[in-house]
């Protein structure tokens, strides 16, 4: 009937169930789990970054100054100036591998009754692929009486008037 063998074939049959299951809780247990609530935190993240670049180059530099370096670009239509001066910012690192941002930039103003689009920062070629998550960072500057060369001819020409920037920023 059982013999001595018997009755160590189940013990050791019993331990072995055991480590089995604590393997199994060790490895659920130390995996982390992505759910789709956390996909939106790297999205967040960019759009804070994009945020808090925008609010600082909307800063006069230095006490005095009556314009930032962002008035002075939307100003002066200078958007490949704008366009290095934000990615660098967005990549101020002290250590570490650079972060392979990309974004284009439009000047949104209004023009008699109607909103319209002036092409400020084109996006890369070869870059856009559509499916990149996006976000949209956006700062108002105001503008002199006089338009601004290189902006389209609608936009007003007699009056102070405020702008949109607006930034769209994706990593690729």
């Amino acid at each position: 009937m059982v013999s001595e063998e018997g009755q160590l074939y189940t013990m050791e049959g019993v331990a072995a169930g055991i480590i089995m299951l604590l393997a199994a809780y060790i490895a659920v247990s130390t995996t982390g789990i992505y759910t789709t609530g956390d996909t939106h935190i790297p999205d967040m993240q960019l759009e804070q970054l994009g945020s808090d670049v925008l609010a600082m180059m909307d800063t006069p530099d230095t006490a005095g100054d009556s314009k930032s370096d962002l008035e002075n670009f939307v100003n002066t239509n200078n958007g490949d100036e704008f366009k290095k001066m934000f990615l660098s910012y967005c990549n101020a690192t002290t250590s570490g591998d650079l972060d392979n941002l990309h974004m284009s930039a439009v000047v949104v103003y209004r023009s008699g009754g109607e909103i319209r689009e002036h092409q400020f920062v084109a996006p890369d070629d070869n870059t856009w692929t559509g499916r990149e998550n996006t976000v949209r960072v956006t700062r108002w500057v105001q503008l002199p009486t006089t338009r601004p060369a290189g902006m389209p001819t609608d936009m007003p020409n007699d009056r102070p008037k405020a702008v949109l920037v607006e930034v769209l920023l994706w990593r690729a």
